[in-house]
């Protein structure tokens, strides 16, 4: 089992930053990739950036050059800065992790929301 909680969401106005963490216990040998996907009201939940064990990573076309996913392993936490947030970023942001068995585990989410 893998335990996962984030922070760092909250109000801010558009064009500004916001970064959000999400830090892994319990079983956390057997994580590989680690993510952040969003759920806006009436949408359905979708990926924002993930980062691989060793550091590739991919992101939605909608934030490409405004957020940047990172990891620090020694830290078991995974990071999401957001840059030049605009109002259709407003969502739950929730971290996600894929450990080695195929298992996918999400935290409890955190809301972002960005102001016009």
């Amino acid at each position: 089992q893998v335990q996962l909680v984030e922070s760092g969401g909250g109000l801010v106005q558009a064009g500004g930053s916001l970064r959000v963490s999400c830090v892994a216990s319990g079983s956390i040998f057997s994580i590989n990739d680690m993510g952040w996907y969003r759920q806006a009201p009436g949408k359905q939940r979708e990926l924002v950036a993930r980062i691989s064990s060793g550091g590739l990573t991919n992101y939605a076309d909608s934030v490409k050059g405004r957020f940047t996913i990172s990891r620090d392993n020694a830290k078991n936490t995974v990071y999401l800065q957001m840059n030049s947030l605009k109002p259709e970023d407003t969502a739950v942001y929730y971290c996600n992790v894929l450990n080695r068995f195929g298992h996918t585990y999400w935290g409890q989410g955190t809301q972002v929301t960005v102001s016009s």
